[in-house]
């Protein structure tokens, strides 16, 4: 099978595509057969080593995982002995991160548990680009920032998957609802259909007057203090990416802002596909709209990973396979 090899740490320019074996299931691992995929920070992170302190999670003098990748759609083609929760033949998808990674090839074996039956209704292209960035979207507004009717809600970062799918929720909750972003996404901001957009370039939000009942920040380049100066009295604020340095922050001083302030800050420790089974449920009266920057093929992964983690991509960057 095809598949990105990452043997050392580098610039994504290094990476290449190889014919790997087709893996085999163990009695608890599904096969399958991945029909797209899509690039996230994890894989910017994992090719680079960098920040260094990842390297405690991806391996420290080279990746422990050869290949990248860690979200999936895809077609069940054999499972293990033991397997109870899908079939041959199940369309699936799902973030596999709390099981591992390879999901830049055709196939990958991994735990029952991984992934979910894909619904009916969504192309391949587009469930591959739900799992991570819905349920940041999802756990850091509703779990963790306790979303409710005509809250303000500003969202940081908002031209990626995280800010597409973050809008879409807060409007299930009649919110006005701010994006901040820069360049060719804030035509496609204004397009999916933001009340308000910030150009970050042109002006820094957390200088200006207004205020926000919650803010989902998926960039973090701020400290806490400058967030909480523009929350409102009781306010929240969610970070679910950024700047490792910024993030510690906030951890470290978020309750001595709660203590001074009575504003909420906290870092989300995402769980993945958690919630992903209430997806259609949610989405019954409108369909949820899916921004997807391709798709594009196998051979384009090194440089997609550069164009993600230089910010020039609009939506989720997908990987069709098939």
């Amino acid at each position: 099978m095809r598949a990105i090899l990452l043997e050392k740490y580098g610039p994504p320019s290094q990476l290449k595509v190889h014919e790997v074996p087709k893996p085999t299931p163990t009695e608890n691992e599904v096969l399958v057969k991945i029909h797209a995929t899509a690039i996230n920070d994890y894989d910017w992170s994992m090719v680079r080593g960098r920040p260094y302190l990842y390297r405690l999670l991806f391996g420290l003098g080279k990746p422990k995982n050869s290949i990248p990748g860690m979200e999936l759609s895809g077609a069940v083609e054999d499972v293990g002995n033991k397997v109870t929760l899908h079939r041959k033949g199940d369309a699936v998808y799902g973030d596999i991160s709390e099981f591992g990674f390879g999901t830049l090839a055709e196939y990958i074996c991994i735990h029952e548990k991984a992934i979910l039956n894909k619904p009916g209704k969504l192309s391949f292209e587009e469930a591959a680009s739900i799992p991570h960035a819905y349920g940041l979207a999802y756990q850091g507004l509703v779990e963790k920032g306790q979303i409710t009717k005509g809250q303000k809600v500003l969202i940081n970062g908002a031209g990626g998957g995280v800010g597409s799918f973050g809008l879409q929720i807060a409007k299930l909750y009649d919110a006005e609802v701010t994006g901040v972003d820069t360049g060719d996404k804030l035509n496609q901001m204004k397009a999916l259909g933001f009340d308000h957009i910030i150009d970050y370039k042109q002006q820094d939000f957390t200088k200006l007057d207004d205020q926000y009942d919650l803010i989902l920040d998926t960039k973090t380049t701020h400290g806490p203090f400058a967030y909480a100066r523009v929350l409102k009295p009781e306010g929240r604020y969610i970070t679910v990416g950024g700047t490792l340095a910024s993030i510690i922050l906030v951890a470290l001083l978020g309750s001595m802002v709660k203590r001074f302030t009575n504003k909420h800050m906290e870092v989300l420790a995402l769980k993945a596909n958690k919630d992903l089974d209430q997806l259609e449920l949610l989405f019954t009266d409108q369909p949820l709209e899916c921004v997807i920057d391709g798709p594009y093929p196998l051979e384009e992964v090194p440089r997609l990973i550069q164009y993600f983690g230089e910010g020039k991509h609009t939506g989720k960057v997908i990987i069709k396979m098939v």
